[in-house]
């Protein structure tokens, strides 16, 4: 008994020696940590006061805290930044679809502004400015070192002004100056019309208006194709969309699927990790789907592409999307101000993360350079110069069908034509009403 005893009063001075060579360390690294963090802040505060008394300028000491708090947050990732009130009332406007500027979406990489996508019908994108394009330059003001909302702020100014970029573009030799005219940009979230029997959805951004206009806009087309049965598919172009509300992106995807996973979101606990499942009701009653992408096509729109893909719902064609698999928080700061913070990262229903990688076209389609109007009247003038049989002296005629079978065969070559058109307009979007035929023709006869 005495020896049982011995040994648990050994064994508990064992574990109380054990705790102290293991937790005490623990501690006091905790301890430290603790301390290196006051001293940190001790030597913001002495910093701060030697530029306020010895700075060659006076400063405004507001304006030097707000540069503090932006830059320990821009140096987290490219998407978290501070918002000031003048700042986070302008996203305000921009997420409700209305706001001033020249209609780009912009990140920072390695210091430059690179454009994410130019929107449609604004300034920026009639001026010719391209997805990828780094911009260097404003008014001949470098923007090499500002910070995004400090180089962003540059391009703003009065409506009918003018602004002057310098661009930087892959397979130009030279940067390039390009002039715009500020404008009010009105976002028109989607736009929608209809080639031949397919409906095609151009969503441009995802604002507060992007979900109920996609769907008012698709009931405009069926109605005017006299039904569902008359529609042979719907494309979805999310080309040059830079995203913007996760919920709209939820609820776009949501309206063409019956059920399974849209989307996850996994933050930095387990529990602040989100899984949105898809709801019954399909807007399209199961007709096929092509979804548009290319570089300029993020966030938002690469969650609808992606889900819709991994529930084998749609064909994507185009090229690799941007690539941008992080969910912002933003966060109410006293006086008006807001804090814009990377919380999670998405997750397509497979379980793929497309941050730094994109989502990946099923077919590839690339949109061919624009060909010199000179080439493009020849190949035109080409194309009229070639001859058929009903060209030939003699010809036999075909007295086999009816005029309403020949009216048939025309309006179908009319059709063709329109087509071949469209091909020298939008490729991609040929290509994508291409394939939306292809299946329809594959489909059961009535």
């Amino acid at each position: 008994m005495k020896k049982f005893v011995m040994a648990a009063v050994g064994g508990t001075l064992a574990g109380v020696i054990a705790t102290t060579q293991i937790a005490g360390p623990l501690l006091a690294q905790e301890s430290a940590k603790t301390v290196n963090v006051y001293e940190q802040l001790d030597l913001f505060g002495d910093i701060f006061e030697r530029i306020r008394a010895q700075y060659v300028e006076q400063v405004d000491s507001s304006e030097l805290i707000e540069a503090a708090i932006n830059g320990m947050l821009t140096s987290l990732d490219p998407h978290s930044s501070y918002l000031s009130p003048k700042a986070a009332a302008k996203m305000r406007e921009q997420t409700r679809g209305e706001f001033g500027g020249l209609g780009i979406e912009v990140t920072q990489e390695e210091g430059f502004v690179k454009v994410v996508s130019p929107i449609d019908g604004t300034p920026a994108a009639e001026a010719g400015i391209e997805a990828g394009d780094f911009i260097t330059h404003v008014n001949g003001e470098s923007l090499l070192g500002l910070l995004l909302d400090d180089a962003v702020e540059l391009m703003r100014g009065p409506v009918g002004s003018e602004i002057i970029i310098t661009v930087v573009r892959e397979g130009e030799a030279e940067p390039f100056d390009v002039s715009i005219i500020r404008d009010t940009i009105q976002l028109t979230a989607v736009r929608a019309r209809t080639v031949g029997s397919t409906a095609v959805l151009r969503l441009t951004t995802f604002n507060e208006q992007t979900y109920p206009k996609m769907k008012e806009e698709l009931a405009k087309q069926i109605d005017a194709l006299g039904g569902i049965d008359n529609l042979n598919g719907i494309v979805i172009d999310l080309r040059n969309n830079p995203g913007g509300l996760l919920n709209q992106a939820i609820a776009v995807s949501d309206a063409f699927l019956e059920e399974g996973e849209i989307v996850s979101t996994r933050g930095r606990e387990l529990a602040d990790g989100d899984r949105v499942n898809a709801t019954p009701g399909d807007l399209s009653q199961g007709k096929p789907i092509v979804v548009l992408i290319n570089g300029g096509s993020a966030s938002a729109s690469e969650i609808v592409a992606g889900a819709l893909q991994d529930h084998r719902r749609a064909i994507v064609i185009g090229t690799k999307s941007f690539g941008k698999g992080s969910v912002q928080t933003v966060m109410p700061l006293r006086g008006d101000g807001a804090m814009r913070l990377t919380t999670a990262r998405y997750y397509t229903p497979s379980g793929r993360s497309i941050q730094a990688l994109g989502v990946s076209p099923d077919i590839i389609v690339a949109q061919p350079p624009a060909k010199p109007a000179a080439e493009d009247e020849d190949e035109k003038n080409s194309a009229r110069r070639t001859r058929s049989e009903a060209d030939l002296r003699g010809r036999l005629n075909n007295d086999s069908l009816t005029d309403d079978q020949i009216k048939q065969i025309e309006a179908d070559r009319d059709k063709a034509e329109k087509a071949a058109e469209l091909r020298e307009e939008d490729y991609q979007l040929a290509y994508a009403i291409d394939i939306l035929k292809g299946l329809s023709a594959l489909g059961p006869k009535e």
